[in-house]
């Protein structure tokens, strides 16, 4: 008998990673459909990988091994192809249950809606994490982890966050035809202890777009709050199974980012919200406690627990005027009852220093472009490995250092490519110029082209001696011979345009002969 696998077959998961890839309606063109073909977020490439590699990668070295993928219903297929073909065998520990749910592109639904939907199928604590997070290596998903694991026990808090500092933007970096660049929102947070304990809402700032207001009790608490414009919400949350309850009590809210998580920060410090969601938020249940360990320890404070039954007291003194020493008794007797320590309510927060990394969200055109860069930086002349992929590069070709060719791509003499990512099954046409581009898969770049901080999608084909500069392409969208273009969004219906209002004129000259000889 194999004890090592009937054991590990009676242990639980600790935790469920919850993994959203929903439309990616932010990153359009690039996301929009070709034909009757969904082009899904999760699997637009970075680096010539799937961007839905990057997390799946941070939840396997945690030593998480059920993950929940949920995906709109049009991309079912392209997400299963990818799960039993190329994540069955790079992620061969985790075990991948994929699910949908009914939505379309115009009117996407909210995180939090998608949450609550599934919510039956989330039976344990959970991580929730998009599809487009990017650690770097040395931030790994295991130190978020611990830090809920310790506080959860050590005083209650029900859910750690994970922000991190995001890189300052290069000079000229931005291209405003591409789409504004989301400013970081204001946060509150305890620095000594960790503690996420206010996000600015799109609420908030409408109400008061100059002042950020907060209540006394968040004052008095937490003296030394720190207030941060320069940090991101990665969108990871580590939370305990009971937070599910609340958000399904909370069913006006739409957004998990924007409105729960917000939310969730006030019971900590807001008495009415712990009474009215205490309970929910952390039920009575026969689990074991470390309250024995916390009463003993030397590293635990009962101040903040005394602190709380005396003020149950002083807004409702007893009678006789004894209230000093009725409550020192109360007190006295509650330690003797029960040794486990008052629910914190708490939100951990994991902050992310620029400095031990670059982090980013792929959410945005220009956070996507530069991803690729960065990944591009961090490598040296990434050429196929294989010799048969290797002969179709000409060797008149010049290829800097920092560029990246993909499997099967032809690259025909005289060519020029530098900063930039080539994906796999291209054809790059004779003294093309390519410079700072992501081109995806099966792209066509006809002889004499020239490409600046360009990203196509996947099938695009540009005509020979045409000019793009910082242009953004979809799926299969194709750039007639000698165009010129600059800062520009390119959809196929830009093209497609043209042809049908020509067919729709003739149509009507028909009819308006047929009419005139009946």
């Amino acid at each position: 008998m194999d004890f090592d696998d009937s054991s590990a077959r009676l242990i639980p998961q600790e935790f469920l990673a919850v993994v959203l890839a929903g439309f990616g309606n932010e990153l359009l063109p690039l996301t929009g459909n070709y034909g009757d073909e969904p082009s899904p977020k999760a699997l637009l490439p970075i680096a010539n990988k799937p961007m839905l590699e990057y997390p799946l990668v941070w939840i396997e070295q945690s030593g998480i091994r059920d993950v929940l993928l949920i995906c709109p219903a049009p991309h079912r297929s392209a997400l299963s192809n990818y799960i039993q073909s190329d994540a069955s065998s790079s992620f061969p520990s985790l075990r991948i249950d994929l699910q949908t749910y009914d939505e379309n592109q115009e009117s996407s639904v909210g995180t939090a809606t998608v949450l609550r939907h599934f919510s039956q199928r989330i039976q344990q604590d959970f991580v929730l994490l998009p599809c487009d997070f990017v650690a770097p290596p040395t931030f790994s998903l295991t130190q978020v982890l611990n830090k809920f694991r310790t506080e959860s026990t050590y005083d209650g808090s029900i859910a750690t966050a994970c922000f991190f500092e995001a890189r300052r933007p290069e000079k000229s970096s931005s291209i405003e035809e591409w789409g504004i660049v989301p400013s970081p929102i204001p946060i509150v947070w305890d620095e000594r202890t960790g503690t996420l304990l206010h996000i600015e809402t799109p609420d908030d700032i409408d109400r008061n777009s100059e002042d950020i207001e907060l209540r006394m009790s968040l004052l008095s608490r937490y003296p030394r709050a720190r207030l941060s414009a320069t940090l991101q919400d990665s969108h990871v949350y580590v939370c305990r199974r009971q937070v599910l309850d609340a958000l399904q009590q909370k069913s006006r809210f739409d957004s998990i980012r924007e409105e729960f998580i917000p939310w969730l920060c006030k019971p900590q410090y807001q008495r009415t919200k712990q009474e009215r969601y205490g309970n929910v938020l952390n039920p009575v249940t026969n689990a074991l406690t470390q309250g024995l360990s916390l009463t003993h320890s030397t590293l635990h404070t009962k101040a903040q627990r005394h602190h709380l039954r005396r003020e149950d007291f002083l807004h409702s003194p007893p009678s006789d005027g004894q209230n000093e020493e009725h409550i020192q008794s109360v007190v006295h007797e509650d330690e003797d009852e029960d040794n486990s320590v008052l629910a914190s309510l708490r939100v951990g927060l994991v902050v992310q220093p620029s400095v031990a990394g670059f982090s980013a969200r792929a959410n945005t055109l220009h956070s996507y472009l530069e991803l690729n860069r960065h990944f591009l930086s961090q490598t040296t002349y990434s050429l196929p490995t294989d010799q048969e992929s290797r002969a179709l590069i000409d060797h008149k070709a010049q290829i800097s250092s920092d560029s990246m060719i993909g499997h099967s791509t032809r690259v025909e003499e005289r060519t020029n490519i530098k900063k930039s990512v080539i994906g796999k099954h291209c054809v790059i046409g004779k003294m093309a110029r390519i410079v700072g581009c992501v081109i995806q898969d099966h792209c066509v770049i006809a002889d004499g082209a020239k490409l600046d901080g360009c990203i196509l999608g996947a099938g695009t084909k540009v005509g020979t001696k045409a000019e793009l500069s910082r242009c953004v392409t979809q799926c299969g969208y194709e750039v007639n011979a000698g165009d010129t273009a600059r800062n520009e969004k390119f959809d196929i219906h830009d093209w497609t345009a043209a042809p049908q209002s020509s067919e729709g004129d003739d149509t009507e000259d028909n009819e308006s002969s047929g009419e005139a000889s009946d």
